[in-house]
């Protein structure tokens, strides 16, 4: 297991190396260190604060995604947030099993009903992304600097796939949770084709799978405000972009952010530690090939980005991460894991 979970993190790093060759390939340095130094001060802090307000929106969305199996305070919620996203800057996909452990080990609920609150999370910033996504292509006017032709086209047709696909992932989800003995009745058939060990444990996971999806019957008023929330924390993150652009003296109105943030959904997905190289190489063809921006301008506004978002949730999961009593060695472990046994509840896992 020690072995596969090197592979994959070498697997990711020569991923980074690649497209971080693509995204410096033909940039002149001297020009990206003079659009650095000469970046607004104001706007570069105004990243800041909108990423610190991204993180405490997120953690506040996933209080009302777990409310239905445990209420959780706010402060634990932020803890466990930053050092989950922390986390999986240095360890890929390693957030999407630790923030759901650190929660299921102080409160009544197990890690496998929590994971399906970050599956749940997931799907509603897919949603929102889309939205945004769609109102900037279809409903608000484009910058006098969006390239047309055939990339418009483009990116209509992959958003509207993206839709058809998170829907569908979203009514499967929902037919599980409230067809739960159903659904792990016809499962059963498979599962029954394991041996025992596999097979009895993997049944257990999934049916607390399911019921960590009870959010999706809350009532309507609980639903609009995740709805609300998302929207508040991609309209935060559209903000930081429009901060670091016009830094960078890039002139884009705040909407155009939604098509940026569109090409960042794709290069964050690449499995390279600290998102190093995918959002980069996804950053500088928004700007170029969307808004024909300067190379130089737009490498070196990227790089700015890609820290100024990245480095406050860092540092602060470092300083947070003894306190949750977990340590880098655990971390490795349990990115290579699937979720923890659903018997696994509060303070068993320290």
């Amino acid at each position: 297991m020690r072995s596969g979970r090197v592979w994959r993190l070498a697997t990711g790093g020569l991923l980074a190396a690649v497209l971080l060759y693509f995204f410096l390939r033909g940039v002149a340095w001297g020009e990206i260190a003079l659009a650095m130094r000469s970046a607004d001060r104001i706007d570069l802090a105004l990243v800041l604060v909108s990423t610190v307000v991204v993180y405490a929106s997120r953690a506040w969305r996933w209080g009302y995604l777990l409310a239905p199996l445990a209420r959780v305070p706010f402060r634990r919620l932020l803890s466990a947030t930053v050092v989950g996203f922390m986390t999986g800057l240095v360890v890929p996909r390693a957030g999407e099993v630790v923030r759901p452990y650190l929660v299921a080990r102080r409160h009544d609920t197990t890690t496998s009903a929590a994971f399906a609150t970050i599956i749940l999370e997931r799907l509603v910033d897919l949603i929102t992304v889309l939205a945004l996504f769609f109102l900037y292509l279809y409903a608000l006017p484009l910058p006098e600097s969006q390239t047309r032709g055939p990339l418009v086209s483009l990116l209509k047709a992959a958003g509207g796939f993206a839709a058809v696909g998170a829907l569908a992932v979203l009514g499967v989800l929902f037919a599980f949770h409230l067809h739960a003995d159903r659904s792990m009745a016809f499962l059963g058939c498979f599962l029954a084709w394991l041996p025992e060990r596999f097979g009895r444990p993997l049944g257990e996971v999934l049916r607390a799978f399911g019921e960590g999806l009870a959010v999706l019957q809350a009532p309507a008023g609980h639903l609009l405000a995740i709805l609300g929330q998302s929207v508040v924390v991609w309209l935060a993150i559209a903000l930081s972009i429009f901060f670091n652009n016009r830094a960078f003296g890039i002139q884009l109105p705040l909407h155009a952010s939604f098509l940026i943030i569109g090409f960042l959904t794709v290069g964050v997905a690449v499995p390279t530690p600290g998102m190093v190289g995918g959002f980069h190489e996804s950053y500088l063809l928004a700007m170029t090939q969307s808004f024909g921006v300067d190379k130089n301008i737009a490498a070196a506004a990227g790089i700015t980005m890609h820290a100024l978002s990245n480095l406050p949730v860092l540092l602060a999961g470092l300083l947070l991460l003894p306190g949750e009593g977990l340590t880098w060695g655990r971390v490795a472990e349990m990115a290579g894991e699937r979720p923890e046994n659903p018997k696994v509840t509060a303070g068993a896992l320290r």
